[in-house]
């Protein structure tokens, strides 16, 4: 009975199939219609099985159109979310196009395809069907076959395998049944579809539609509720689309919660609020904690390093992180390398020449704990913090004043930033504030005096908290943090705080360490920008003595100190002791250091400044000419000093009455340090004002008071109300417009 049922089954002649039940075989009687080869079967109506809400669908316009024109043509195309990220809408899309645009395909099948044991599950309800008669008749592996030579013998449908995790588990389906239908492939791979001849590659939504998504569920059930913080809630998802409809669905189920209230939460529970949706709306298994843990799951059966490695990158600001970043990381460098392609593999990040990117909210969810996920413990994120800030900190250059090393700081700035941002300051280390001390002075050499401060701040609480109040390295923040108070104008905070600096260090090093000195000079200088000659000389005059006596007379810290005091006598007016000063320390730079040193030039610019202000403009002007060609020789014409040099000769020509020579040299000046250093940078405020004063004493009020207004709005913006250049502009810009007033137009 088995053989001729089986004989039967293969040529249509009987109505008997054999069914394995156990360990025995039992014949199963069939209608003569099960008994049809596949060719023979046509579709009924009424065999499309999409997934998805289509009715919930936002945006994707281009990728819409992009599948009209790819699955119009002979083959096949694939759907590949950028980012590879669970969420990012690939099902949504490919149910949407297929039950809304007008491709003529019948009969549209939807196949869960993850595993191979989905594919033949899916090609097997594609046998039933069509022939349900077959429904406990066969095997599932006979039912997968059974639909495999229908798909091979029949044109015009269309299969979507979603979810593809590994292209060998659909590839005997493509080569078998590729040339009669159509299939769209979804998949969270990004390097697994060079042989498909169209690739979508899917990236989050614009902001606009990741609103009207929010908005849409959020409001189905009140429409008049409120949405405050709805742009900076899709804002803070990245607009991700699962992610955006996870949130709303949670508002849509609490209508007491704003947006702005779901922002605070996500801040403050992130982990309880990423496994939270909507009941009815976000199915558990659909969250995005679940999603990304289960895509954990299978990328580090592959590769147990790479989600070390995603932790890691979460700490880091999410675009452009430099591949310098991962040295040292929690690998070696094959390992490394391995892990770096299955997260590219799977889109978790975006590699890009020398940098990659992570969605912001992968970094969100990576560098959150969690006691319930094992990719998420909180030993685990700790590491992966401890390591993020390890590397970081090798990756900073040793100088922050070479213009040489700026774009490496401006490269890692970001990632600083995101660092500070998303560390608290209790789990700061000694490693955390070095990091934040570095890169204050940079911002400060920069002009960027209110980021510096705030890093400066939190370096000296750090390394308070960690090393004590009397450790050298937190002396020195202290220092650091009162210069910085200098470089804002605030001189009511830096100068008690270089007293109390100078005081301590007295007691903790001795009389004549070099700290001490240091904090000496410095508390000197900071006495002589308030205009307090009377205890900035004495000082400079005593910092001076000890340098010569402890350091000797060719320490270039020494040498310093006499430069110091010689601009000390100057701006007191003494240009009797400061020229013969400011000539020594010329003479002794240029043995001790060369010609062609910094502080050498640095000598020379000053040595011209004080001819300058004795009225002896024969030798300023020659002398400044000379600075500013060797500047550009030895540091480049962009060097600050080399502008700073142009900006002094500019200043000495237009003392000379040379309007001629002068505005031109003010204008290349300020356009340099518009491009070089920004148009927030003090030096940039000094040079538009410097412009505007020039343009006014050429009569041309036209230009010179526009200039001045805009120099005032500028330096109250970026220095505040009362630094001393904000209050010079203004008084310049008062002068200007009282000279308007006086030489205005007369009617008579």
């Amino acid at each position: 009975m088995a053989a001729s049922a089986e004989r039967a089954a293969a040529i249509g002649g009987d109505n008997y199939a054999p069914v394995q039940t156990g360990d025995h075989a039992r014949a199963v009687s069939l209608p003569p219609e099960a008994l049809q080869p596949p060719a023979q079967v046509a579709a009924p109506a009424g065999l499309d099985n999409l997934a998805g809400r289509p009715g919930l669908f936002v945006g994707r316009t281009s990728e819409l159109d992009r599948l009209d024109t790819a699955l119009a043509a002979p083959g096949g195309a694939v759907v590949q979310a950028v980012h590879g990220l669970g969420g990012i809408g690939k099902s949504t899309l490919a149910a949407h196009w297929a039950a809304t645009r007008p491709h003529g395909c019948a009969p549209v099948r939807w196949l869960t395809a993850d595993t191979p044991a989905g594919v033949q599950q899916g090609l097997a309800d594609l046998a039933g069907a069509l022939q349900p008669a077959l429904i406990g008749a066969l095997p599932i592996e006979a039912l997968a076959e059974w639909a495999l030579q229908w798909l091979a013998s029949h044109t015009g449908w269309l299969l979507i395998l979603d979810n593809v995790n590994d292209p060998a588990d659909i590839a005997p389906l493509l080569a078998r049944t590729h040339a009669q239908g159509r299939f769209l492939i979804t998949s969270r791979l990004a390097t697994a579809w060079y042989h498909i001849p169209t690739v979508v590659r899917l990236d989050v939504l614009d902001e606009a539609d990741a609103l009207d998504l929010l908005t849409r569920i959020a409001t189905h059930a009140a429409p008049g509720r409120d949405l405050d913080g709805a742009i900076d809630l899709c804002a803070e998802l990245g607009q991700l689309p699962l992610a955006v409809e996870q949130a709303a669905a949670y508002l849509a189920q609490n209508p007491l919660t704003t947006p702005r209230a779901y922002l605070a939460l996500l801040g403050q529970y992130p982990a309880a609020m990423y496994r939270a949706g909507g009941v009815g709306i976000t199915p558990p298994e659909r969250t995005i904690a679940r999603i990304w843990h289960l895509t954990l799951n299978q990328i580090t059966t592959l590769q147990p390093q790479a989600a070390d490695l995603l932790r890691l990158l979460a700490w880091y600001a999410p675009d452009q992180i430099p591949a310098t970043l991962l040295d040292g990381g929690p690998a070696d460098p094959p390992a490394l390398n391995a892990a770096f392609g299955v997260l590219t593999a799977y889109s978790m990040i975006r590699p890009a020449a020398d940098t990659l990117s992570v969605h912001r909210l992968v970094q969100a969810v990576a560098r959150t704990p969690d006691p319930g996920d094992a990719h998420r413990t909180p030993a685990l994120i700790e590491q992966a913090r401890e390591q993020a800030t390890a590397c970081l900190h090798s990756a900073l250059p040793a100088d922050w004043e070479d213009p040489a090393t700026w774009l490496t700081w401006r490269t890692l700035l970001p990632h600083i930033d995101a660092l500070a941002d998303h560390t608290t300051p209790d789990t700061d280390t000694s490693t955390t504030a070095r990091i934040l001390n570095l890169t204050a002075l940079f911002l400060d050499n920069q002009g960027l005096t209110a980021r510096a401060i705030s890093h400066l701040q939190r370096a000296l609480e750090d390394r308070l908290r960690v090393l004590g109040e009397d450790h050298p390295d937190a002396l020195v923040s202290r220092s650091n943090l009162a210069g910085a108070y200098q470089s804002a104008g605030d001189l009511g905070r830096a100068i008690p705080l270089f007293e109390q600096t100078l005081t301590d260090r007295l007691r903790v090093l001795g009389e004549d360490h070099p700290d001490i000195l240091s904090s000496r000079n410095r508390l000197a200088y900071a006495y002589w920008s308030a205009g307090d000659l009377g205890r900035a000389i004495p000082l400079f005059e005593q910092t001076l003595t000890d340098r010569l006596r402890v350091l000797g007379e060719d320490h270039p810290f020494t040498l310093s100190s006499r430069n110091n005091l010689a601009g000390a006598y100057q701006s007191a007016g003494d240009l009797g002791r400061a020229i013969p000063l400011h000539e020594q320390t010329l003479t002794d730079r240029l043995r001790v250091l060369g010609e062609d040193h910094p502080d050498t030039l640095t000598s020379r610019s000053n040595l011209a400044y004080a001819y300058e202000l004795a009225g002896d403009l024969g030798r300023a002007i020659p002398l400044f000419e000379q600075t500013l060609e060797d500047t550009v020789r030895v540091l480049g014409e962009d060097h600050p000093d080399a502008l700073v040099s142009r900006s002094n000769l500019a200043y000495a020509y237009r003392s000379a009455g040379d309007l001629g020579r002068a505005i031109p040299l003010h204008e290349q000046t300020l356009t340099d340090r518009l491009r070089v250093l920004g148009e927030d940078h003090p030096d940039t405020l000094t040079s538009r004002s410097n412009l505007a004063y020039a343009y006014e004493l050429a009569g041309d009020l036209g230009r010179a008071i526009p200039l001045f207004e805009q120099t005032l709005e500028d330096t109250v913006r970026v220095l505040g109300r009362d630094h001393p250049l904000t209050h010079a502009v203004r008084r310049a810009r008062a002068d200007a417009l009282a000279k308007r007033a006086v030489d205005g137009p007369k009617w008579w």
